[in-house]
């Protein structure tokens, strides 16, 4: 991996984690959130009094609930005049994201290199949850009492697809190492989004030296990262042109327009991200000969992403349902899995690749029962437990259980 593309140590210097306590978790009987000052969260602070610590307080709840709160804290000693005596206190006021809090939830106090600190609340068990621990290198779960990791330059992980990932949950946006590629993309494009099917073809051009008939997880993911890298670099280009051009209308400030403007920017990514990798799936399976359909409708007008091997034979009662076989596609799971279910009755057994790391035990649990196949690239199998890696399919397996399926046929 790079080393350009920066290190975790480069955003945060330690962080706190435990699970919230019924006293903790109720804004009525936790006088105004006070956490005592245990050793641990003087590792995090130091000794010195930190008056109104600049504070972003964030909820990530299941699915793709999440709400931001801006504020404050306070570290200080409540005996700060007695000689001999210390007491130390963690100090914030109630906001929207303490009051999303319950008893056993997992509280992360993260100190950024800047000084300020992010407190991150999510529910016990949920993805979101298991994503952090990850990020951060938090062995097990969280109990009631704090455990405190450095993150140094020394042991901080460099910040691949999963780590970025996260990153962009928390609203941070990692420096993108490609910006001597902008020139290459102003000229193909201009200063304009191109089709995805366009750009994902342009940023498998610029790796040369990866073929299609490599080891497929690898290629899938180097494809994936550098198309990301790309578009945030050109994305960057156009949206800080459309910033200097300002938002105003009849001389009057264009809220609406800045609105539309934002929104239109967080669909395209979020649309972007899932052409992308149905795009270069699909340039993998076209480079080894496996005969699909993308978009093929089955029952009730359903479209799943792919379909093996085709739809003639999938509408042909004769043709053996065990020789079959489907795909989705979803760069991020959160709760839309289910929707492939039912997208080919025929299918008992269907298979969803996903780029999502962590994803909780809780859902993958249900997914089993569902007798629906996780497919993921093999580099992020490290960032699920123990206990679900062995059930996870790396896309390798996952073409070759196709070829073989369609060799039979």
């Amino acid at each position: 991996m790079p080393s350009d593309r920066g290190l975790l140590s480069d955003y945060f210097e330690r962080v706190a984690v435990k699970r919230l306590s019924a006293v903790e978790a109720s804004t009525t009987t936790s006088n105004q959130h006070e956490f005592n000052g245990v050793r641990e969260l003087r590792l995090l602070f130091g000794d010195a009094r930190l008056t109104r610590i600049p504070t972003t307080f964030i909820w990530l709840g299941e699915e793709q609930e999440a709400l931001t709160e801006a504020g404050w804290m306070t570290w200080y000693d409540a005996r700060e005049n007695h000689p001999t005596r210390s007491e130390y206190r963690l100090y914030f006021p109630t906001t929207p994201v303490s009051e999303m809090a319950s008893a056993g939830d997992a509280i992360f106090f993260a100190r950024r290199t800047d000084g300020s600190v992010m407190v991150i609340i999510t529910p016990a068990e949920s993805t979101m949850q298991n994503q952090l621990l990850w990020l951060f290198n938090v062995e097990g779960q969280p109990g009631f009492s704090f455990e405190v990791q450095d993150i140094d330059a020394d042991s901080s992980a460099q910040l691949d697809f999963a780590a970025r990932y996260i990153l962009d949950e928390l609203g941070i946006e990692p420096e993108e190492p490609e910006a001597d590629r902008l020139d290459a993309m102003l000229e193909r494009f201009g200063a304009r989004f191109p089709t995805t099917l366009a750009f994902s073809q342009f940023a498998r051009d610029t790796l040369p030296d990866v073929s299609a008939l490599d080891d497929p997880d690898a290629v899938l993911m180097a494809w994936i990262e550098r198309e990301e890298m790309l578009f945030r670099r050109l994305e960057r280009h156009i949206v800080d042109a459309r910033l200097r051009a300002g938002f105003v209308a009849d001389d009057e400030a264009d809220v609406d327009g800045f609105l539309a403007f934002s929104l239109s920017v967080q669909n395209r990514r979020k649309s972007r991200a899932g052409k992308s990798l149905e795009n270069h799936i699909e340039t993998l399976l076209g480079a080894r000969g496996i005969r699909f359909v993308r978009g093929g409708e089955t029952e009730n007008r359903n479209r799943p992403d792919f379909l093996f091997p085709g739809v003639a034979e999938y509408q042909n009662a004769s043709y053996p349902a065990d020789r079959l076989t489907m795909l989705g596609v979803k760069s991020t799971c959160k709760d839309r899995w289910r929707q492939v279910l039912s997208e080919a009755a025929r299918i008992d057994s269907k298979h969803l690749l996903t780029l999502e790391p962590g994803i909780s035990e809780n859902q993958t649990s249900e997914m089993q029962a569902k007798a629906l196949q996780l497919v993921l690239p093999r580099r992020l199998h490290d960032t699920y437990r123990e206990a679900q890696r062995g059930w996870l399919m790396e896309v390798g397996d996952f073409i070759e259980l196709v070829r073989v399926r369609q060799t039979a046929s």
